[in-house]
């Protein structure tokens, strides 16, 4: 007889872990069926291993600038390449390990093997077809294996893949993915990126602070896509300062390998072309969900453009079946499939006042040097609705902190609905404004107009006070501008 659950999620990343313990936290039965590592793409190839490359990065780019701060450092500065990896592979273990000990003090029961629906309410796990690019750690012990298992529930969180361009898909050693510039065996000494996404110019950023000769190539008119145009700008010229060469307007048509090397003929919007040799290049160019294998088509589950088709709370088309994360489409961000888990559990344990997700709600953020950090709209996508806006501005360069680290070049924007002053958007660069962004969040998700942003009082100094003063500039009133 087939093992039964209240709940199976398939997949144990941030959506995917999430879900159980707030299903486990309720009273379901729960169990996580995982074919290649806990926590997923995020604690293991994506968002914390990541963050440990950019904080080397940034504490060799302080080092490297002792002097501004008033102090001799004895001998080179260089990095280990080595070590900086290593140090972020750790980390990854760390995230997967703590995620195996929040399954077991939940008692989530962990299924280890590939997952497929053949049926509403029925799972079959069988050996997994994937291996892990690297075994980030080992198989949690008292894990379940491949049998038929049923539940009331069952949960697509299989996350998304590096998306592949025909023609010049990756091949692990001269095009890589993050999961190849996550971890290089050596520093190359120069580097082509396809895409400027948040992807893509992480890693320009740091493979250019530690050195390496960066081109970012983005077909899009601007850097950072989905920003707002004024804060892409700014990024855009710090990075050039650091010696960044980004060409916008243009996309890479072919790729020619060499045997230690790549050339790509890039194409421009006027029709001319250029090309562009580098020791590696990294595809960057978005991801895909991960939908293929897992029985969607046999039970008539819905994609649309490759990306399990939901409601509000995770539901598909067929009852029983849910769907979070990136599986379920954009934006591909993990705090964005959390809280979607908790919205779905919520629901399926039949809460009270369980709202939808507002997407508009979501914060977007970049680790870059300079960060860059927004939520809600952008200044064109407001006035495209019809609005009438009032948009204020503050400058790093007139905030007593910022001056204090020497990060004064950075910006806050943000724009109201001129008629109700609602706060529409917040869009930020420069120094910690990945930290700073939430305060405009919760703002947006009480409600929060002008006059009760005035009214709050920021402490003295932080850089924070820029988010008042921004506001205060939008309605003329600016103290420190």
């Amino acid at each position: 007889m087939a093992q039964s659950y209240d709940v199976i999620i398939i997949g144990s990343g941030p959506g995917g872990y999430i879900a159980a313990i707030r299903a486990a936290q309720l009273g379901m039965k729960v169990a996580v069926v995982e074919r290649e590592h806990l926590a997923g793409i995020c604690s293991n190839w994506g968002c914390i291993p990541t963050k440990a490359l950019l904080r080397s990065a940034d504490v060799l780019h302080t080092a490297q600038h002792s002097k501004d701060y008033g102090l001799t450092l004895e001998g080179t500065i260089t990095p280990d390449i080595k070590a900086i990896v290593a140090r972020s592979r750790g980390i990854a273990h760390r995230m997967n390990n703590g995620v195996g000990f929040l399954f077991k003090k939940n008692k989530v029961d962990i299924i280890w093997g590939e997952a497929k629906i053949t049926k509403p309410g029925e799972v079959v796990v069988g050996k997994p077809t994937k291996k892990a690019v690297e075994p980030v750690g080992p198989v949690p012990k008292n894990t379940l294996g491949e049998g038929t298992y049923t539940a009331k529930h069952i949960i697509i969180a299989t996350g998304a893949r590096p998306r592949a361009l025909p023609g010049i898909e990756p091949d692990g050693k001269l095009i890589w993915t993050y999961f190849e510039a996550m971890k290089p065996e050596e520093m190359p000494k120069s580097l082509l990126v396809m895409g400027s996404g948040a992807i893509g110019i992480e890693f320009a950023s740091f493979y250019r602070t530690m050195g390496v000769d960066v081109t970012v190539v983005e077909v899009m008119s601007q850097v950072m896509p989905v920003e707002d145009a004024e804060i892409s700008a700014l990024a855009k010229k710090q990075f050039e300062k650091q010696g960044m060469k980004i060409l916008l307007d243009a996309k890479v048509s072919k790729v020619e390998k060499g045997t230690n090397s790549v050339t790509a003929t890039v194409e421009m919007k006027d029709g001319k072309t250029q090309q562009i040799t580098a020791d590696r290049m990294i595809s960057a160019v978005g991801v895909q969900a991960n939908v293929e294998g897992i029985g969607l088509d046999a039970v008539g589950v819905k994609t649309d453009r490759g990306f399990v088709v939901i409601d509000g709370y995770g539901k598909t088309n067929v009852p029983g079946i849910y769907a979070i994360g990136d599986v379920a489409g954009p934006p591909m961000l993990a705090h964005k499939a959390e809280h979607e888990a908790v919205i779905c559990i919520e629901k399926i344990a039949g809460l009270p006042n369980v709202h939808a997700m507002d997407k508009l709600k979501i914060p977007g953020c970049t680790y870059c040097n300079p960060q860059v950090a927004s939520v809600g709209l952008t200044e064109a996508k407001a006035k495209e609705q019809g609005r009438e806006v009032r948009v204020g501005r503050f400058p790093f360069v007139a905030n007593g902190k910022a001056i204090a680290l020497g990060e004064d070049q950075g910006l806050v924007k943000t724009v109201f609905d001129k008629k109700t002053g609602e706060l529409l958007g917040a869009h930020m660069v420069g120094a910690e404004v990945t930290e700073l962004i939430q305060g405009f969040v919760v703002a947006m998700n009480l409600e929060t107009t002008e006059e009760d942003l005035m009214h709050t009082i920021f402490p003295h100094p932080t850089i924070s006070e820029t988010m008042k003063e921004s506001v205060l500039d939008a309605y003329g009133r600016a103290l420190n501008a």
